[in-house]
């Protein structure tokens, strides 16, 4: 196998935990992964000829590149992002995407689903364009973050829970402009986000379940509404706890119906403004393998606070907070390694939340290539220090440049 390149001595997230291990790269993917639990004495692991070697050395067996104990973790997966870097997705414009996907690689952020806002049909349909471009180069260079698909998050939402959403725009579930998206973007909608209670929203869950992950959203949905919807074909939660009614003991309402549907996911914003920390430790500890953290990030991520525009409306950014003009929390202005870092300062094991950035996003949009430090994958991922500051990030084995002061 030509131009391998082995990283020895780290320790690997691999199964939840971290192992001590070394994992040869090739041609932009993870193509041996040796550790401690199951391969010691493996020829290749830790024998000198290996776990000795110096960074750069190399021999028949390719270079060799030593962590000298860092830690390695996937590239991370931001399923619901809107924009960064001054852009915006629904702008649909393919220069913008671009540098929101070079803005997240820097970060760590090596995959992502870029989400619209409540737009007009015209706006949806120039987005969609947009992805497929990008979605290409992507593919193909080292610098970009990957976009396996786009994201829906509109107009078929709930006026009383629309949010920051622009309800000029909102519409009733609607199954033909849908599809017309969805090829638009060569059945490039990973998911659509829906609220339940609206006219016709089960028959639209039937239909399209099977074409997308329906998530359930910006939703006045009470508990038995939401449960038809996950009996319907819905698997997914958007932001839990925002937009939706809130869990009472006698109406405990979408977030009762979750925890009682198996086979469903939910995400949550964890930037500590969004949701109390609290809220956020009893999200891992009732639903343990089945959360995902998400940014929602905004085009203020990244750069100067300010006014900014939001699907036709302002969008003003202080103190690391987006509102409306009305005050409406809009989505954060910060990234999802950071996020991830806040997280953990929460008080929920790090291992937990590493998952829901890495190996829990990818199930949930049902990724075999990303996600996971295993053979077969791309490899997509961080070098850091126990802190999880930032060393290096590789994306297709290609290192990243990074963003100062990350």
């Amino acid at each position: 196998m030509k131009n391998q390149i082995w990283y020895v001595n780290g320790k690997l997230f691999i199964g939840g935990r971290f192992l001590k291990g070394s994992f040869c790269v090739s041609d932009g993917k993870i193509v041996k992964v040796l550790t401690e639990e199951k391969d010691c004495g493996e020829a290749g692991f830790d024998s000198p000829e290996v776990s000795g070697k110096a960074a750069g050395d190399s021999s028949e067996k390719g270079m060799f590149l030593n962590l000298n104990g860092a830690y390695v973790i996937p590239g991370l997966i931001d399923l619901h992002i809107h924009g960064a870097a001054g852009y915006d997705f629904s702008d649909g414009d393919a220069g913008g995407l671009i540098k929101i996907a070079g803005f997240l690689a820097s970060r760590g952020v090596t995959s992502f689903l870029p989400t619209t806002m409540t737009i007009a049909r015209e706006d949806y349909l120039k987005a969609a364009d947009a992805m497929k471009q990008v979605q290409r180069e992507s593919a193909v260079s080292g610098g970009l973050a990957r976009i396996p698909g786009m994201r829906m998050e509109g107009p078929f939402l709930s006026k009383e829970k629309c949010g920051a959403q622009n309800p000029v725009f909102l519409r009733t579930p609607d199954h033909e402009f849908f599809r017309e998206i969805m090829e638009r973007s060569g059945n490039g909608v990973a998911i659509l986000d829906l609220a339940s209670e609206l006219a016709g929203a089960e028959e639209f869950i039937k239909k399209a379940a099977g074409e997308t992950l329906i998530s359930l959203a910006h939703t006045n949905a009470d508990y038995e509404e939401a449960t038809a919807a996950f009996v319907a074909g819905a698997k997914h939660v958007t932001h839990l706890y925002n937009a939706m009614r809130p869990f009472l003991h006698r109406e405990p309402g979408l977030i009762g119906a979750l925890w009682d549907s198996e086979g469903t996911t939910a995400e949550i914003i964890g930037d500590g403004y969004h949701v109390h920390e609290s809220a956020v430790r009893t999200a891992f500890k009732m639903m343990p393998h089945r959360i995902c953290l998400v940014s929602d990030a905004l085009r203020c991520l990244g750069v100067p606070e300010g006014e900014y525009e939001l699907s036709g409306q302002t969008v003003i950014c202080k103190d690391g907070v987006a509102r409306l003009k009305n005050g409406t929390l809009a989505g954060s202005s910060t990234d999802l390694f950071e996020m991830m870092k806040r997280v953990i300062s929460f008080g929920v094991p790090k291992e937990e939340v590493i998952e829901a950035v890495t190996e829990t996003p990818a199930k949930i949009i049902g990724s075999k290539t990303v996600g996971i430090l295993e053979e077969g994958r791309f490899a997509d991922f961080i070098v850091s220090d126990e802190n999880f500051d930032h060393k290096k990030v590789y994306i297709g084995g290609n290192a990243v440049e990074t963003v100062k002061g990350i």
